[in-house]
């Protein structure tokens, strides 16, 4: 075992504190990672906060994870040291189920193994990176091209991945009409990937405040939803409709403003419950879907995606001691638009 840094949450209600936790030893198929940044997500402050459900504290949360690998097993034939590499949303699942096989392990049938606040195949509750050190299989773990950024590619593992693997399922592009709702972490990730997808794609928000840079990230509309006019005047027009939202919308109002077999998707995940009446989705045929993260192999085609087409998130950099302050401000929407740790400073 190896003793490492990290900051934890020490129950629900208490704020992060710095602690040490133990990796286990690098086993014949596992990659050892010295972590180099760590993205803060708003799923982070969910999980912590009992906002899911109950969890095992302390834990250590954090599933945006760039590094490089400091040490293989014997076994290891994908990575080698010195690599830089990511690891996402998850770092294990059965291999064995249907969606398995298919290469679909975030399907997992049994539940895939989450970076964080999952149970470990040692029976152990997996802690994530907000850490100096993880140790992960390394079919799970993710090649970073050398032309992404740093400590920007980070936010890539979920915020990306959970934007890019609906865009891509229902084929945003060319011809396509495409509305992200809301403009924040994973917004405007949404924004970025679909306008180099060559969709054409419209920003709604709660307000204008964001619009210069939505505009600015590849949206050719922006529109307030604050404002009834707005439902009105976009009546019928979208193929498709990422909502990142992570609080209680009326979604019959959005349903209303997909076309002819239009589909909106949910990737935000208020605790809440979404109430549709379903006569909205009667109406041109339209179809209400939920996406999450992607399979490694789409996670990797993202990040080469994004490296093709120099797209990366936008980040504020921060140290160790002000992950309290981030969740709070990630809470009142003060970010522009993603919070990265850098590790050094655990």
């Amino acid at each position: 075992m190896r003793t490492v840094n990290a900051y934890a949450a020490p129950s629900a209600t208490e704020p992060l504190v710095p602690t040490t936790i133990e990796r286990r030893d690098v086993g014949p198929k596992d990659v050892l990672i010295a972590i180099r940044y760590a993205g803060i997500c708003h799923s982070d402050i969910h999980t912590v906060r009992g906002d899911w459900g109950p969890i095992t504290y302390p834990q250590v949360v954090g599933h945006e994870i760039v590094g490089e690998v400091v040490e293989v097993g014997s076994a290891v034939t994908k990575h080698a040291v010195g690599d830089r590499v990511g690891v996402g949303c998850m770092v294990n699942s059965c291999r064995e189920c249907e969606n398995c096989r298919a290469g679909m392990e975030n399907y997992c049938l049994a539940g895939n193994t989450g970076t964080y606040a999952g149970t470990d195949r040692d029976g152990t509750i997996t802690q994530g990176g907000y850490s100096t050190h993880v140790v992960v299989d390394e079919d799970f773990v993710l090649r970073v091209p050398a032309a992404l950024d740093y400590a920007a590619a980070a936010p890539l593992l979920c915020a990306g991945i959970t934007t890019y693997s609906p865009l891509a399922h229902w084929n945003a592009g060319p011809g396509k009409r495409v509305a992200v709702v809301g403009m924040g972490g994973l917004g405007h990730m949404a924004v970025k990937i679909a306008a180099a997808m060559g969709a054409e794609v419209t920003v709604l928000s709660r307000t204008l405040a964001k619009k210069d840079d939505g505009l600015a990230f590849g949206a050719t509309d922006y529109y307030a939803t604050d404002d009834d006019a707005t439902f009105e005047a976009l009546a019928n027009r979208f193929d498709l409709i990422v909502n990142t939202v992570s609080a209680p919308l009326d979604l019959n109002l959005y349903l209303r403003l997909l076309r002819l077999d239009g589909t909106m998707v949910n990737v935000g995940a208020p605790p809440e419950p979404l109430p549709i009446q379903v006569f909205s989705l009667f109406n041109n045929r339209r179809s209400f879907a939920g996406s999450s993260i992607g399979s490694i192999a789409e996670t990797q085609e993202m990040l080469d995606f994004c490296a093709e087409h120099g797209i990366a998130p936008e980040t504020e950099l921060i140290g160790a001691d002000q992950i309290n302050d981030a969740y709070e401000r990630v809470l009142s929407s003060d970010v522009r638009y993603r919070f990265v740790i850098d590790t050094a400073t655990l």
